[in-house]
């Protein structure tokens, strides 16, 4: 009998979990899912016959290594930091590692180490990073294999509300980490590759640079550049392609919203607002606003910002609360990104029957026998209940697949890799396929004529 040890239970973790369960009695598998929460394992496992609940400090060496000693693979379902802990726990017992995060430098120094102790420590095999690879490098190597050159290479992914659940003016709910939507787009400008030419967006102006996207039956969405598209090239074989671009999809309109947060500074994570803890919604707006003896809060946002008070941005502003005479019970003054993210918490939340939705497109373009060709890629993904939502399908079943693969010795690649050979896609595409998670593709040839006046 082979043993997974499964480290993390969070809401990611759910349809992994199920995965492993319902495959385990033909697989000939027990699977151990450790978290603080004892009740919140036992609840995912629900009485399963080869289901273990432990309870213990993952993050603690000693808690940790006699369990990774037990198991076959360790899938790390923690947040990305302590992956590399774990990881050198997998090398010195020889126990294959999955995470669905990205490979940091420190993990990939690890590679000889993992390849001399005959293990894989797979990294990126969720959504994004992971879907995105796969379903990318499927049709790369498609037009390559046919002589094609890829002269073009654009994506996008977001994680949205299902349109039956999109019910506020923003059309958007938290559906995955509240931080990190507050936090989006800082650390650096973005970039990439257009034509040939290095471009830089500065997070000042992230959120007015959006690319509206299409999709039929669902109508228009936008995306903003991800901090770093260039790093794409390597990881697709890609180094002489001349637009490569990578973003993240909100619906229509929204990057103009925020975009007031962000020059208000209010998505700001740097320093502590004094007396933070004491004010209300209004003040935490004021704050940023100039002084003025008399005129409102609303009146001076409108003005300082150039927001007209028929503008639709305006709704959004309203509907969020931001204006009302409202605190919050925080035991310390905060920072402002800290602030806001109290804000969205309470107004972008799931309502107990909402669904989520996972979007991402892809586009191609590249050259063949002289012509030109475009190829679009999308993949929407509906949740089925807050439990398994498309996010947890999204992240947990390719990593899951990938797990059931190399404990039937079906990947036999070692040390620290990602799933952009064909050997790991293609099974894995497939039988995503089968769980609703696909993409349709579209090709055209351009004609270039019709460009010429």
């Amino acid at each position: 009998m082979k043993s997974i040890l499964v480290l993390g239970c969070g809401l990611s973790a759910s349809s992994l979990i199920r995965y492993f369960l319902n495959n385990s009695e033909t697989n000939d598998w027990k699977i151990s899912v450790c978290d603080r929460d004892l009740d919140l394992v036992k609840a995912k496992l629900n009485g399963h016959k080869n289901g273990i609940a432990l309870s213990f400090n993952a993050l603690d060496p000693e808690q940790r290594r006699p369990e990774i000693e037990k198991a076959d693979i360790v899938i790390s379902m923690l947040p990305a930091r302590f992956h590399l802990d774990v990881a050198k726990d997998c090398i010195e017992l020889r126990t294959n590692l999955i995470t669905p995060s990205y490979i940091s430098p420190e993990m990939l120094a690890l590679d000889s180490e993992a390849k001399a102790a005959g293990i894989v420590i797979m990294n990126e095999i969720g959504v994004d990073p992971g879907l995105d690879h796969m379903s990318a490098m499927k049709i790369i190597d498609e037009i390559q294999d046919k002589g094609g050159e890829l002269i073009g290479f654009e994506s996008f992914t977001g994680g949205l509300i299902a349109p039956e659940s999109d019910n506020n003016p923003w059309n958007y709910k938290l559906t995955w980490n509240p931080r990190n939507v507050v936090l989006a787009g800082q650390g650096g400008a973005a970039k990439f590759i257009q034509e040939g030419k290095y471009k830089y967006i500065p997070y000042n102006r992230l959120f007015r640079r959006t690319e509206v996207i299409s999709i039929e039956g669902y109508g228009d969405f936008e995306g903003y550049a991800n901090r770093n598209s260039l790093s794409y090239r390597e990881t697709y074989g890609l180094d002489k392609i001349p637009t490569i671009f990578r973003g993240t999809l909100r619906r229509k309109g929204f990057s103009k919203a925020w975009n007031v947060f962000v020059q208000l500074g209010a998505t700001d994570d740097s320093y502590t607002l004094e007396k933070s803890k004491d004010m209300t919604k209004r003040d935490f707006i004021n704050s940023f606003l100039p002084y003025h003896p008399y005129d409102s809060v609303e009146l001076k946002l409108r003005h300082q910002l150039k927001i007209d008070q028929d503008d639709a941005i305006w709704d959004k502003l309203v509907w969020l609360g931001i204006f009302e005479k409202e605190k919050f019970d925080f035991e310390s003054d905060v920072t402002p990104a800290q602030f806001l993210q109290k804000i969205v918490e309470e107004k972008w939340v799931l309502d107990p029957d909402d669904k989520d939705m996972l979007v991402m497109w892809h586009k191609f373009n590249y050259k063949l026998n002289g012509k030109e060709h475009l190829i679009t890629s999308h993949m929407i993904n509906i949740g089925e209940d807050q439990v398994y939502t498309s996010m947890s399908n999204t992240v947990g079943l390719p990593a899951a697949i990938c797990a059931k693969m190399i404990l039937n010795e079906k990947i036999t690649v070692k040390g620290v890799t990602l799933p952009t050979s064909k050997e790991i896609y293609t099974p894995i595409l497939a039988e995503l396929a089968e769980y609703k998670i696909s993409f349709i593709e579209r090709e055209i040839e351009l004609d270039k004529s019709a460009f010429v006046h």
